[in-house]
Parts: structure tokens; C-alpha cells; sequence
């Protein structure tokens, strides 16, 4: 698995507002903000997770993380480190369902529907015979 560990900087800002910017020092404009901690957490690892796929897929050498010794904070910012799987967003993105238009005959069509067929399933299925693709997603 495609497991990541990257320093996050978390930025209160300084305008009196609630919430934190999060920005990675490793990955320029790896960037995205939360209303409050739970949030900007969530958000940190969202955009991570979508960050590296982004560079896996693109064949871009993911940097190695910093040693939090050496990335300068401005006043009031903190470091958390931020844990992602891209292989889970692979596996979401490439078994995500794609609605395809397509024309049938309408005796056909009416012949289905009365036996009670599922096109989604029944296009999947054929796709994958044909294409001699063996596996279930």
C-alpha cells in the first residue's frame, strides 16, 4: 500500500477569525483550510490524499517528508502530521460508476425489463467478457 507521512502546518491566522490554513512545506500548493481543528484535520488529509494520487499518476517523485527540526514556523503556527492512503483513493476513483447513455431496440428493451434485467449489471458483465477481464470490480 501506498502509505504517506507528511508535516502539515497549521495556521491560525492572525484576523480574530476561528479556524486554521493548512498548507505542506514538501508539496507547494498542497493547500486547503478548516473551520475549526476536527475540519482543517479532515481537510489536511483529504487534500494530501488527493495531492499525491494527483503526483502518482502524473509519475512525479514524491518528495521525502521534512524532519520537523527544519521547517520554520511563523508565530502561533503548529506542525501535526498527516497520514495518507493513496491507495484508497485509487481504488475510489477507479471503481467509481460512470453513467453511459447508449440506444436498444424497444422490443428489447420491453423484452428486459418483463424478465426483470439489470442493464448496469448485465453491461458490466459483458464488457468484462469481452474485454477478458477476470475480476469482480
Amino acid at each position: 500500500m501506498a502509505k504517506y507521512l507528511f508535516p502539515a502546518v497549521f495556521d491560525p491566522g492572525t484576523d480574530g477569525s476561528e479556524g486554521f490554513t493548512v498548507t505542506f512545506p514538501d508539496l507547494p500548493g498542497c493547500i486547503t483550510e478548516g473551520v475549526d481543528m476536527d475540519e482543517a484535520i479532515h481537510m489536511a488529509k483529504d487534500a494530501l490524499e488527493g495531492f499525491l494520487y494527483g503526483m502518482e499518476e502524473d509519475g512525479e517523485e514524491i518528495p521525502a517528508p521534512s524532519h520537523p527540526n527544519n521547517i520554520h514556523l511563523a508565530k502561533g503556527c503548529f506542525l501535526v502530521f498527516i497520514e495518507a492512503w493513496t491507495d484508497y483513493i485509487r481504488d475510489e476513483f477507479e471503481n467509481k460508476a460512470v453513467k453511459k447513455t447508449l440506444t436498444i431496440p424497444k422490443w428489447l428493451n420491453d423484452a428486459a425489463e418483463n424478465e426483470g434485467i439489470n442493464f448496469s449489471q448485465l453491461l458490466q458483465f459483458a464488457l468484462k467478457n469481452r474485454l477478458g477481464i477476470r475480476r469482480d470490480h
